[in-house]
Protein backbone atom coordinates (compact mmCIF):
# COMPACT_ATOMS: atom_id res chain seq x y z
CA UNK A 1 0.00 0.00 0.00
CA UNK A 2 1.35 3.11 -0.81
CA UNK A 3 1.44 6.41 0.62
CA UNK A 4 -0.72 7.45 -1.81
CA UNK A 5 -3.40 4.78 -0.95
CA UNK A 6 -3.19 6.29 2.73
CA UNK A 7 -4.03 9.47 1.48
CA UNK A 8 -7.25 8.41 -0.63
CA UNK A 9 -8.65 6.45 2.23
CA UNK A 10 -7.94 8.99 5.13
CA UNK A 11 -9.85 11.01 2.73
CA UNK A 12 -12.40 9.31 2.37
CA UNK A 13 -12.94 8.79 5.93
CA UNK A 14 -13.03 12.49 6.10
CA UNK A 15 -16.03 12.91 3.51
CA UNK A 16 -17.74 9.75 5.59
CA UNK A 17 -17.79 11.20 8.90
CA UNK A 18 -18.84 14.58 6.96
CA UNK A 19 -22.09 13.03 5.78
CA UNK A 20 -22.56 11.37 9.64
CA UNK A 21 -22.00 15.12 10.56
CA UNK A 22 -24.49 16.50 8.29
CA UNK A 23 -27.65 13.56 9.16
CA UNK A 24 -26.69 14.33 12.41
CA UNK A 25 -27.50 18.46 12.09
CA UNK A 26 -30.38 17.18 9.89
CA UNK A 27 -31.54 15.34 13.29
CA UNK A 28 -30.68 18.36 15.29
CA UNK A 29 -32.04 21.45 13.29
CA UNK A 30 -35.78 19.21 12.77
CA UNK A 31 -36.01 17.60 16.62
CA UNK A 32 -38.50 20.25 16.61
CA UNK A 33 -40.36 19.48 13.53
CA UNK A 34 -44.09 17.44 13.54
CA UNK A 35 -44.04 14.25 12.49
CA UNK A 36 -39.88 14.24 11.56
CA UNK A 37 -37.97 10.75 11.10
CA UNK A 38 -34.28 10.95 11.97
CA UNK A 39 -31.26 10.21 9.69
CA UNK A 40 -28.55 7.62 11.08
CA UNK A 41 -25.27 7.00 9.42
CA UNK A 42 -23.79 3.09 8.94
CA UNK A 43 -20.10 3.25 7.52
CA UNK A 44 -19.45 0.16 4.48
CA UNK A 45 -15.91 -0.58 4.46
CA UNK A 46 -14.29 -0.35 0.62
CA UNK A 47 -11.36 -2.91 -0.52
CA UNK A 48 -9.56 -2.84 -4.24
CA UNK A 49 -7.96 -6.06 -4.29
CA UNK A 50 -5.42 -6.69 -7.29
CA UNK A 51 -4.34 -10.74 -7.24
CA UNK A 52 -2.58 -11.40 -4.37
CA UNK A 53 -2.49 -8.17 -3.02
CA UNK A 54 -4.52 -5.85 -1.35
CA UNK A 55 -5.09 -2.50 -1.37
CA UNK A 56 -7.16 -0.04 0.80
CA UNK A 57 -9.78 1.51 -0.60
CA UNK A 58 -11.65 3.52 2.29
CA UNK A 59 -15.16 3.45 3.46
CA UNK A 60 -18.37 4.59 2.66
CA UNK A 61 -21.25 6.27 4.74
CA UNK A 62 -24.66 4.95 4.36
CA UNK A 63 -27.19 7.11 4.91
CA UNK A 64 -30.48 5.01 6.85
CA UNK A 65 -34.31 5.90 7.53
CA UNK A 66 -35.90 5.31 10.74
CA UNK A 67 -39.46 6.11 8.98
CA UNK A 68 -41.31 2.43 11.38
CA UNK A 69 -39.52 4.54 14.26
CA UNK A 70 -42.21 6.10 16.80
CA UNK A 71 -42.02 9.89 17.76
CA UNK A 72 -43.21 11.45 21.25
CA UNK A 73 -46.97 11.62 20.86
CA UNK A 74 -48.73 14.90 22.63
CA UNK A 75 -51.64 16.18 23.11
CA UNK A 76 -52.32 19.77 21.57
CA UNK A 77 -55.56 22.33 21.83
CA UNK A 78 -56.30 21.41 18.10
CA UNK A 79 -59.05 19.08 17.85
CA UNK A 80 -58.22 18.28 14.09
CA UNK A 81 -54.80 17.31 14.99
CA UNK A 82 -53.98 13.41 14.36
CA UNK A 83 -51.19 11.45 15.67
CA UNK A 84 -50.64 7.67 14.90
CA UNK A 85 -49.36 5.11 17.26
CA UNK A 86 -48.19 2.23 15.87
CA UNK A 87 -47.57 1.36 11.71
CA UNK A 88 -48.46 3.41 9.06
CA UNK A 89 -48.84 6.57 7.43
CA UNK A 90 -51.39 9.06 6.91
CA UNK A 91 -52.35 9.45 2.82
CA UNK A 92 -51.63 13.32 1.64
CA UNK A 93 -52.04 15.17 -1.51
CA UNK A 94 -49.78 18.18 -2.31
CA UNK A 95 -51.30 21.30 -4.00
CA UNK A 96 -49.89 22.59 -6.94
CA UNK A 97 -52.27 25.04 -8.03
CA UNK A 98 -54.98 27.13 -7.16
CA UNK A 99 -57.72 28.84 -9.53
CA UNK A 100 -60.95 29.75 -8.80
CA UNK A 101 -61.72 28.17 -5.60
CA UNK A 102 -60.36 25.17 -7.30
CA UNK A 103 -57.32 23.20 -5.91
CA UNK A 104 -55.00 20.62 -8.11
CA UNK A 105 -52.92 18.78 -6.85
CA UNK A 106 -49.83 16.63 -7.54
CA UNK A 107 -50.53 12.96 -9.12
CA UNK A 108 -47.97 11.45 -6.64
CA UNK A 109 -48.78 9.69 -3.96
CA UNK A 110 -47.85 11.37 -0.77
CA UNK A 111 -47.41 9.89 2.85
CA UNK A 112 -46.36 11.75 6.32
CA UNK A 113 -46.77 11.57 10.03
CA UNK A 114 -46.91 15.19 10.52
CA UNK A 115 -50.60 15.30 11.55
CA UNK A 116 -50.94 18.61 12.65
CA UNK A 117 -53.86 19.19 10.22
CA UNK A 118 -56.23 22.54 10.26
CA UNK A 119 -58.66 23.57 8.49
CA UNK A 120 -57.62 25.83 5.60
CA UNK A 121 -59.37 28.49 3.65
CA UNK A 122 -60.83 26.25 1.03
CA UNK A 123 -62.02 23.74 3.42
CA UNK A 124 -59.17 21.14 3.18
CA UNK A 125 -57.27 19.74 6.07
CA UNK A 126 -54.09 20.46 5.43
CA UNK A 127 -50.95 20.59 7.59
CA UNK A 128 -47.92 22.72 8.79
CA UNK A 129 -46.54 21.66 5.64
CA UNK A 130 -49.26 22.63 3.25
CA UNK A 131 -49.83 18.76 2.82
CA UNK A 132 -53.49 18.08 2.31
CA UNK A 133 -55.10 15.10 4.46
CA UNK A 134 -56.93 12.16 1.82
CA UNK A 135 -59.44 9.68 3.39
CA UNK A 136 -62.56 8.05 2.14
CA UNK A 137 -65.82 9.88 1.17
CA UNK A 138 -68.95 8.62 3.49
CA UNK A 139 -72.41 7.95 2.01
CA UNK A 140 -74.50 10.56 3.99
CA UNK A 141 -77.76 8.89 4.22
CA UNK A 142 -75.80 5.32 5.11
CA UNK A 143 -72.63 6.80 7.09
CA UNK A 144 -71.11 4.18 5.27
CA UNK A 145 -67.48 4.98 4.20
CA UNK A 146 -66.36 4.50 0.48
CA UNK A 147 -62.94 2.35 0.91
CA UNK A 148 -62.38 1.88 -2.66
CA UNK A 149 -60.70 5.08 -3.52
CA UNK A 150 -58.64 8.32 -1.50
CA UNK A 151 -59.47 11.23 -2.02
CA UNK A 152 -58.59 14.84 -0.35
CA UNK A 153 -61.42 15.61 2.24
CA UNK A 154 -62.47 18.73 2.38
CA UNK A 155 -65.22 20.62 4.41
CA UNK A 156 -68.45 21.88 3.12
CA UNK A 157 -69.10 24.65 5.68
CA UNK A 158 -72.86 25.55 3.78
CA UNK A 159 -75.84 25.54 6.38
CA UNK A 160 -77.87 22.17 7.19
CA UNK A 161 -81.28 22.07 5.57
CA UNK A 162 -84.07 21.35 8.46
CA UNK A 163 -85.13 17.87 8.24
CA UNK A 164 -88.78 17.17 9.26
CA UNK A 165 -89.42 14.25 11.74
CA UNK A 166 -90.10 10.78 10.55
CA UNK A 167 -89.85 9.18 13.84
CA UNK A 168 -91.02 9.41 17.19
CA UNK A 169 -90.37 6.47 19.72
CA UNK A 170 -92.56 6.35 22.72
CA UNK A 171 -91.71 4.58 26.11
CA UNK A 172 -94.22 4.49 29.04
CA UNK A 173 -96.22 2.05 31.04
CA UNK A 174 -99.72 1.75 31.21
CA UNK A 175 -101.48 0.18 34.58
CA UNK A 176 -102.92 -2.88 34.07
CA UNK A 177 -104.91 -2.40 36.95
CA UNK A 178 -106.81 0.44 35.65
CA UNK A 179 -111.07 1.25 35.15
CA UNK A 180 -112.12 1.18 31.92
CA UNK A 181 -112.18 4.87 30.53
CA UNK A 182 -109.02 5.49 32.04
CA UNK A 183 -106.58 7.97 30.47
CA UNK A 184 -103.01 9.07 29.83
CA UNK A 185 -101.51 11.71 26.95
CA UNK A 186 -97.83 12.35 26.21
CA UNK A 187 -97.23 15.33 23.82
CA UNK A 188 -94.09 14.97 21.38
CA UNK A 189 -92.93 17.97 19.34
CA UNK A 190 -91.98 17.36 15.82
CA UNK A 191 -90.54 19.35 13.13
CA UNK A 192 -92.29 20.14 9.54
CA UNK A 193 -90.38 20.68 6.30
CA UNK A 194 -89.28 24.16 7.13
CA UNK A 195 -87.78 22.91 10.72
CA UNK A 196 -90.64 24.25 12.78
CA UNK A 197 -91.70 22.71 15.78
CA UNK A 198 -95.57 21.53 16.21
CA UNK A 199 -96.55 19.35 19.02
CA UNK A 200 -98.07 16.00 18.50
CA UNK A 201 -100.65 14.75 21.48
CA UNK A 202 -100.69 10.96 22.01
CA UNK A 203 -103.75 9.67 24.31
CA UNK A 204 -104.27 6.47 25.65
CA UNK A 205 -107.62 5.61 26.76
CA UNK A 206 -108.41 2.27 28.61
CA UNK A 207 -110.90 0.53 26.65
CA UNK A 208 -113.47 -2.48 27.94
CA UNK A 209 -110.97 -5.59 27.51
CA UNK A 210 -108.51 -5.84 30.53
CA UNK A 211 -105.47 -5.79 28.22
CA UNK A 212 -106.82 -3.32 25.64
CA UNK A 213 -105.89 0.34 25.23
CA UNK A 214 -107.11 2.86 22.36
CA UNK A 215 -104.49 5.43 21.30
CA UNK A 216 -105.03 8.46 19.58
CA UNK A 217 -102.42 10.83 17.78
CA UNK A 218 -103.79 14.09 17.42
CA UNK A 219 -102.86 17.45 16.06
CA UNK A 220 -103.74 19.65 18.85
CA UNK A 221 -105.84 22.91 18.18
CA UNK A 222 -103.77 25.97 17.02
CA UNK A 223 -105.19 29.34 16.06
CA UNK A 224 -108.42 29.15 17.36
CA UNK A 225 -108.83 25.84 14.79
CA UNK A 226 -109.94 22.56 16.05
CA UNK A 227 -107.53 19.23 17.08
CA UNK A 228 -106.64 17.36 14.09
CA UNK A 229 -106.95 13.49 14.63
CA UNK A 230 -104.53 11.87 12.83
CA UNK A 231 -105.01 8.38 13.54
CA UNK A 232 -106.43 5.99 15.89
CA UNK A 233 -105.23 2.40 16.85
CA UNK A 234 -106.22 -0.34 19.41
CA UNK A 235 -103.13 -1.98 21.23
CA UNK A 236 -103.36 -4.99 22.41
CA UNK A 237 -101.18 -6.61 25.36
CA UNK A 238 -100.21 -10.37 26.25
CA UNK A 239 -102.35 -11.61 22.85
CA UNK A 240 -100.60 -13.95 20.41
CA UNK A 241 -98.73 -15.48 22.26
CA UNK A 242 -96.39 -12.58 23.78
CA UNK A 243 -95.24 -12.33 27.08
CA UNK A 244 -98.26 -10.57 29.95
CA UNK A 245 -97.66 -6.91 29.62
CA UNK A 246 -96.02 -6.64 26.41
CA UNK A 247 -96.99 -5.61 23.11
CA UNK A 248 -99.00 -8.22 21.06
CA UNK A 249 -101.29 -6.80 18.35
CA UNK A 250 -102.16 -3.71 16.81
CA UNK A 251 -105.42 -2.76 14.97
CA UNK A 252 -106.34 0.37 13.13
CA UNK A 253 -109.51 1.90 13.38
CA UNK A 254 -111.07 -0.08 11.31
CA UNK A 255 -109.77 -3.24 12.71
CA UNK A 256 -107.56 -4.66 10.63
CA UNK A 257 -104.07 -5.92 11.86
CA UNK A 258 -101.46 -3.76 11.65
CA UNK A 259 -98.66 -6.19 13.22
CA UNK A 260 -98.49 -8.72 15.92
CA UNK A 261 -96.03 -11.08 17.81
CA UNK A 262 -94.37 -13.64 16.04
CA UNK A 263 -91.58 -15.42 18.22
CA UNK A 264 -89.96 -16.27 15.13
CA UNK A 265 -89.79 -12.25 13.64
CA UNK A 266 -90.85 -10.13 16.56
CA UNK A 267 -90.50 -6.67 14.47
CA UNK A 268 -91.98 -3.49 16.31
CA UNK A 269 -95.23 -2.06 16.65
CA UNK A 270 -94.64 0.85 14.15
CA UNK A 271 -97.73 3.11 13.62
CA UNK A 272 -98.32 5.51 10.64
CA UNK A 273 -100.03 8.44 10.78
CA UNK A 274 -100.10 11.48 7.78
CA UNK A 275 -100.91 15.08 8.56
CA UNK A 276 -100.06 18.38 7.56
CA UNK A 277 -98.30 20.88 9.91
CA UNK A 278 -98.81 23.89 7.74
CA UNK A 279 -96.71 22.36 4.76
CA UNK A 280 -96.91 19.50 2.48
CA UNK A 281 -98.02 16.18 4.37
CA UNK A 282 -95.57 14.23 5.81
CA UNK A 283 -95.47 10.91 7.26
CA UNK A 284 -94.72 9.86 10.38
CA UNK A 285 -94.00 7.04 12.49
CA UNK A 286 -95.10 6.41 15.97
CA UNK A 287 -92.46 3.44 17.48
CA UNK A 288 -94.14 1.87 20.51
CA UNK A 289 -91.25 -0.65 20.89
CA UNK A 290 -90.82 -4.11 19.56
CA UNK A 291 -93.46 -6.73 19.92
CA UNK A 292 -93.32 -9.13 23.02
CA UNK A 293 -90.36 -6.87 24.56
CA UNK A 294 -90.24 -4.59 27.69
CA UNK A 295 -88.52 -2.24 25.61
CA UNK A 296 -90.98 0.31 24.70
CA UNK A 297 -94.67 1.04 25.68
CA UNK A 298 -95.67 -1.94 28.72
CA UNK A 299 -98.92 -2.66 30.48
CA UNK A 300 -97.82 -3.20 34.08
CA UNK A 301 -99.12 -3.12 37.42
CA UNK A 302 -99.38 1.11 38.76
CA UNK A 303 -101.22 4.14 39.82
CA UNK A 304 -101.27 6.13 36.85
CA UNK A 305 -99.66 6.48 33.48
CA UNK A 306 -95.83 6.64 33.42
CA UNK A 307 -93.59 8.48 30.98
CA UNK A 308 -90.49 6.76 30.59
CA UNK A 309 -89.29 8.74 27.57
CA UNK A 310 -90.39 9.81 24.18
CA UNK A 311 -88.12 10.87 21.36
CA UNK A 312 -87.97 12.04 17.68
CA UNK A 313 -85.80 12.57 14.68
CA UNK A 314 -85.73 15.48 12.41
CA UNK A 315 -84.39 19.33 13.50
CA UNK A 316 -83.92 22.39 12.82
CA UNK A 317 -81.57 24.30 10.02
CA UNK A 318 -78.29 24.20 11.40
CA UNK A 319 -74.95 26.42 10.23
CA UNK A 320 -71.69 25.46 10.25
CA UNK A 321 -69.93 25.59 13.69
CA UNK A 322 -66.93 23.29 14.22
CA UNK A 323 -65.22 19.84 12.60
CA UNK A 324 -63.42 17.66 14.87
CA UNK A 325 -61.71 14.34 14.12
CA UNK A 326 -62.24 10.92 16.29
CA UNK A 327 -60.04 8.40 17.36
CA UNK A 328 -61.77 5.95 14.95
CA UNK A 329 -60.70 8.26 11.81
CA UNK A 330 -64.12 9.70 11.04
CA UNK A 331 -64.47 13.44 10.36
CA UNK A 332 -67.50 14.70 11.93
CA UNK A 333 -69.09 18.68 11.05
CA UNK A 334 -71.23 19.90 13.82
CA UNK A 335 -73.92 22.31 13.59
CA UNK A 336 -75.35 25.14 15.73
CA UNK A 337 -78.75 22.96 15.92
CA UNK A 338 -77.35 20.61 18.02
CA UNK A 339 -76.66 17.90 14.81
CA UNK A 340 -73.79 16.57 13.17
CA UNK A 341 -72.65 14.76 9.90
CA UNK A 342 -69.91 11.95 9.25
CA UNK A 343 -68.26 13.61 6.31
CA UNK A 344 -64.91 11.26 5.99
CA UNK A 345 -62.54 8.69 7.66
CA UNK A 346 -59.33 8.24 7.99
CA UNK A 347 -57.57 5.21 7.10
CA UNK A 348 -53.80 4.47 7.92
CA UNK A 349 -51.23 3.28 4.64
CA UNK A 350 -48.78 0.43 5.55
CA UNK A 351 -46.05 -0.75 3.47
CA UNK A 352 -44.06 -3.76 4.03
CA UNK A 353 -40.26 -1.78 4.05
CA UNK A 354 -41.14 1.80 5.14
CA UNK A 355 -37.70 2.76 5.33
CA UNK A 356 -37.35 2.31 1.56
CA UNK A 357 -39.67 5.27 0.64
CA UNK A 358 -38.49 8.49 -0.89
CA UNK A 359 -37.92 11.10 1.06
CA UNK A 360 -39.41 14.16 0.18
CA UNK A 361 -39.59 17.82 1.72
CA UNK A 362 -42.22 18.47 4.52
CA UNK A 363 -42.02 15.35 6.22
CA UNK A 364 -43.49 13.30 3.48
CA UNK A 365 -42.46 10.35 1.87
CA UNK A 366 -43.53 9.19 -1.72
CA UNK A 367 -43.97 5.64 -2.60
CA UNK A 368 -41.45 3.27 -4.61
CA UNK A 369 -40.72 -0.44 -5.35
CA UNK A 370 -38.68 -1.31 -2.61
CA UNK A 371 -41.17 0.04 -0.12
CA UNK A 372 -43.87 -2.45 -1.23
CA UNK A 373 -47.14 -1.70 -2.35
CA UNK A 374 -49.09 0.60 -0.16
CA UNK A 375 -51.66 -1.32 1.91
CA UNK A 376 -54.74 1.22 2.91
CA UNK A 377 -56.86 -0.15 6.52
CA UNK A 378 -58.94 1.16 8.33
CA UNK A 379 -57.84 2.31 12.03
CA UNK A 380 -56.23 -0.73 13.84
CA UNK A 381 -56.82 -3.40 11.11
CA UNK A 382 -54.07 -5.15 9.51
CA UNK A 383 -51.64 -4.88 12.59
CA UNK A 384 -51.90 -0.66 11.93
CA UNK A 385 -51.84 1.85 14.25
CA UNK A 386 -54.39 3.61 16.04
CA UNK A 387 -55.30 7.36 16.18
CA UNK A 388 -55.34 10.03 18.83
CA UNK A 389 -57.48 12.67 18.47
CA UNK A 390 -56.13 15.99 19.40
CA UNK A 391 -52.59 15.16 19.30
CA UNK A 392 -48.86 15.44 17.43
CA UNK A 393 -46.43 13.06 16.86
CA UNK A 394 -43.07 14.91 17.75
CA UNK A 395 -39.89 14.26 15.57
CA UNK A 396 -38.28 10.64 16.98
CA UNK A 397 -34.75 12.54 17.62
CA UNK A 398 -33.02 12.47 21.04
CA UNK A 399 -30.72 15.46 21.14
CA UNK A 400 -28.77 13.70 23.61
CA UNK A 401 -27.84 10.90 21.67
CA UNK A 402 -27.03 12.61 18.30
CA UNK A 403 -24.54 14.90 20.56
CA UNK A 404 -23.18 11.82 22.02
CA UNK A 405 -22.25 10.68 17.96
CA UNK A 406 -21.63 14.36 16.93
CA UNK A 407 -18.40 14.07 19.29
CA UNK A 408 -17.56 10.17 18.24
CA UNK A 409 -18.37 11.51 14.47
CA UNK A 410 -15.91 14.61 14.79
CA UNK A 411 -13.08 12.88 16.51
CA UNK A 412 -13.17 10.56 13.94
CA UNK A 413 -12.75 13.13 11.11
CA UNK A 414 -9.89 15.01 13.12
CA UNK A 415 -8.15 11.52 13.42
CA UNK A 416 -8.51 10.85 9.66
CA UNK A 417 -6.98 14.72 9.08
CA UNK A 418 -4.05 13.75 11.19
CA UNK A 419 -3.67 11.06 8.57
CA UNK A 420 -3.86 13.07 5.88
CA UNK A 421 -1.36 15.41 7.22
CA UNK A 422 1.18 12.63 8.38
CA UNK A 423 1.13 11.17 4.89
CA UNK A 424 2.09 14.55 3.54
CA UNK A 425 5.01 14.85 6.13
CA UNK A 426 5.53 11.13 4.76
CA UNK A 427 5.98 12.34 1.20
CA UNK A 428 7.40 15.80 1.83
CA UNK A 429 10.56 13.18 3.41
CA UNK A 430 10.47 11.05 0.29
CA UNK A 431 10.86 14.14 -2.10
CA UNK A 432 13.75 15.49 0.42
CA UNK A 433 15.91 12.13 0.19
CA UNK A 434 17.29 13.82 -3.09
CA UNK A 435 19.07 17.39 -2.45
Amino acid sequence: MSLFNSLATAVSGMNAQGRAIANISDNVANSQTTGYKRLDTSFEDMVVNAGTSRFTGGVVANTDATNDVQGTISQVDNPLALAISGRGFFSVARPVASAAGETSFDSRAMFTRAGDFRLNSEGYLQNGSGDVLQGWSVNPATGTPDATRLSPIRIDRASLPPAPTEAVTLSANLPAGAAAGTTGSTQAQVYDQLGNLHPLDLGWTRGAGDNSWTLAVTRPATGGGAATELGTFTVNFGTNGAPAGTIGEVLDAAGNTVGRFDPANPGNALLNVTGSFGGADQTIGIDLGRFGSTAGVTQYGGAAYELRGVSRDGGPAGAFASVATQADGKVVVNYDNGESRTVAQVPVVSFADPDALERLDGQAFALTQEAGRQQVSAIGANGTGTLQAGAVEGANVDIAAEFSKLIVAQRAYSANTKLVTTADELLQETVNLKR
